[in-house]
């Protein structure tokens, strides 16, 4: 656990009696207590909680978020996560009482309100990406991906196909071929060609009638829109399978390009990473994912309806059933359903088209240290290859530690895998000029320390409460709870 500025953890600085609230007194006899919670439910012995006053946990916890990084606190430009400013007002409407106290099992007829807000945000997402259908249920974007090759395996299956193999590029986030295991299909890898893009002979000499479908990220991992994305679409639809776009890089296409005008079938959305809504800390995620109309049949239920200006629900027999145990995650719907409404028309179009100039201006305010393994422009981001800090017995992670130092977050390093010492930066489109202006000045400084005072580098971070930690040893013992 933590420890505060003294050194001790809550646990430790409790006192006994020290309360923060106070219980108020049941007014049911204790016979009628026993009826609503059977003895096998209570406890036998109380819980062993710190006890501390109200002030003493809040300045806990606000000192502890001083101590961690976060979006609100400094430049967070996270390759691949795409870490994006969360605009407060969307926080203020998610917690109206209208939306926060309801519940998932509440009748149809009482929850009109947000089943209409449901019902809307899938034709938005639908209309953005070009899809035909659109589910909101999954709860991140890899549950999106498990949920997206669900369905395509129920459409095989219902024209009598078992297939089982799904094509997978070289360079895909790590969930892609998680996803297609847990869903019982075998991994096969698709190579990159010399310019970063899938090399389309290699996939086309691995197609076959035992292809469930290619999943491609696009654009992809290195920054690069996949320029032949027609002609590989239509590879693999004349043997029978389905491709799947990634969608954890949309805000580069936002207002641009519509995947399914592509051609893609299937695609999954990352609210975090296109609509704004919060991401990280363990909290609940969004990763709906949008269908063609001969995908619909199959989605999860229950799905929202519209007939006669009432919204309802529909569990069609061809759903693969349900993937959440209730809607999904609906505050984040909230907080996406604000964003799009707050950005209109013409601010989505800006989403997409900020979003590849941000990441055009800084490669250019830095490309004169690192560089780029292939040629752009860029899409969103980009991927530096950090073999030259070898020079001086360095390595990527400890040129990422140095940047902390300076107050910023570092990027996404070692991915993709086909980049050496990889150092993959997105700065978003939610950020200013002047950020990335004090970024590539702070990366510029590292960078000339790595060749002029390279134990600086490699001793990194100075600054920070933690210096140097066991990467293994964290990644290997996990140690989950306090020790009391």
């Amino acid at each position: 656990m933590p420890k505060d500025d003294m050194g001790r953890t809550m646990f430790e600085r409790g006192r006994p009696g020290q309360r923060g609230t106070g219980a108020l007194e049941w007014d049911i006899p204790r016979p009628g207590l026993a009826a609503l919670f059977p003895d096998k439910f209570r406890r036998k012995k109380a819980p062993r909680l710190p006890e501390l006053s109200e002030g003493e946990v809040v300045r806990h916890f606000v000192n502890l978020s001083t101590k961690n990084h976060h979006i609100d606190k400094g430049f967070y430009p996270l390759g691949s996560c795409t870490m994006k400013y969360n605009p407060k007002v969307h926080e203020t409407l998610a917690r109206l009482p209208g939306f926060t106290t309801l519940h998932p099992m509440q009748p149809a007829e009482t929850v009109q309100g947000a089943l209409e807000l449901m019902w809307r945000l899938e034709r938005m997402l639908g209309e953005i990406s070009g899809m035909q259908a659109v589910s909101l249920q999954p709860a991140a974007g890899a549950h999106g991906e498990l949920t997206a090759l669900l369905v395509v395996r129920a459409w095989h299956l219902s024209r009598g196909e078992d297939r089982k193999k799904v094509l997978i590029p070289d360079s895909a986030h790590g969930t892609n071929p998680a996803s297609a295991a847990i869903a019982g299909f075998d991994c096969v890898t698709v190579k990159s060609g010399a310019d970063g893009r899938v090399d389309v002979d290699d996939l086309k000499s691995k197609l076959s009638s035992d292809v469930a479908a290619f999943m491609i990220t696009n654009p992809n991992t290195v920054g690069l829109f996949e320029t032949r994305v027609e002609e590989i679409c239509a590879a693999c639809h004349s043997v029978g399978a389905q491709v799947y776009m990634d969608g954890a890089n949309l805000n580069a296409l936002v207002g641009i390009a519509r995947p399914g005008d592509l051609g893609f079938d299937v695609m999954h959305f990352n609210l975090h990473k296109t609509f704004t809504t919060p991401h990280g800390g363990g909290g609940p995620g969004c990763g709906p994912i949008g269908v063609k109309s001969h995908l619909a049949p199959f989605l999860p239920s229950p799905r929202v309806t519209h007939h006669d200006g009432a919204y309802g629900l529909d569990r069609p027999s061809t759903s693969i059933g349900p993937v959440h145990g209730a809607f999904g995650n609906f505050l984040m719907m909230v907080r996406a359903y604000a964003y799009v409404l707050a950005m209109g028309p013409e601010g989505m179009a800006d989403i997409g088209h900020t979003a590849v100039l941000n990441a055009n201006y800084l490669y250019g305010k830095i490309k004169g240290s690192l560089q780029t393994k292939y040629a752009g422009p860029y899409m969103h981001e980009f991927v530096l290859d950090g073999s030259p800090l070898k020079k001086t017995d360095l390595h990527t992670s400890d040129f990422a530690k140095r940047l902390l130092d300076y107050g910023v977050y570092a990027p996404t390093i070692y991915f993709p895998l086909i980049v050496p010492e990889a150092m993959m930066i997105e700065p978003t489109e939610t950020e200013s000029k002047a950020t990335l202006d004090e970024f590539a000045e702070i990366f510029l400084e590292v960078w000339r320390q790595s060749r002029e005072e390279p134990d600086t580098v490699r001793t990194a971070p100075h600054n920070l409460l933690l210096r140097r930690v066991d990467d293994v040893k964290a990644a290997k013992d996990l140690v989950l709870t306090h020790p009391f």
